[in-house]
């Protein structure tokens, strides 16, 4: 199944503003929210290691920010040999908001791959364990 063009095209355009100049890996994300409009992010890396922040998290931010808490397809790109999945933090991330997101990851040398985030996270932890609404729900 291949990626939507249009968040395909935006997550490469995000990728070309990340800030990595420690690592040099470069991660664009683009995100379709409930309301069809395209959200995107790239990673920001800091000095202080741990602070570095993931393009698909700086997405869900760059969303909930314009008031959209749920969200329906996600396409991650970064210049790796093979497509890249996003890390634990991110997956758990983006559960709080959408767990049965369509998820894929490219490369740029245009190899994709498909998921869905409650297959890369499974069992997950989430609101239901701590008796809140899902964050699509509360507002």
């Amino acid at each position: 199944m291949k990626p939507p063009e249009e968040l395909l095209s935006a997550a490469i355009l995000a990728r070309e503003k990340a800030y990595a100049p420690y690592s040099g890996f470069k991660v664009g994300a683009a995100l379709r929210g409930s309301v069809a409009k395209i959200f995107s992010g790239c990673n920001v890396e800091n000095a202080s290691y741990g602070l570095t922040i993931c393009a698909e998290r700086t997405t869900v931010c760059n969303a909930v920010a314009a008031g959209i808490r749920t969200f329906t397809q996600m396409v991650i790109v970064a210049d790796s040999e093979t497509p890249c999945p996003p890390c634990g933090a991110c997956r758990q991330v983006l559960f709080e908001f959408a767990p049965n997101l369509e998820l894929w990851v490219a490369n740029l040398s245009g190899e994709t791959k498909f998921y869905r985030l409650c297959d890369l996270l499974p069992e997950a932890f989430g609101p239901a364990f701590i008796q809140i609404p899902k964050a699509s729900e509360l507002f």
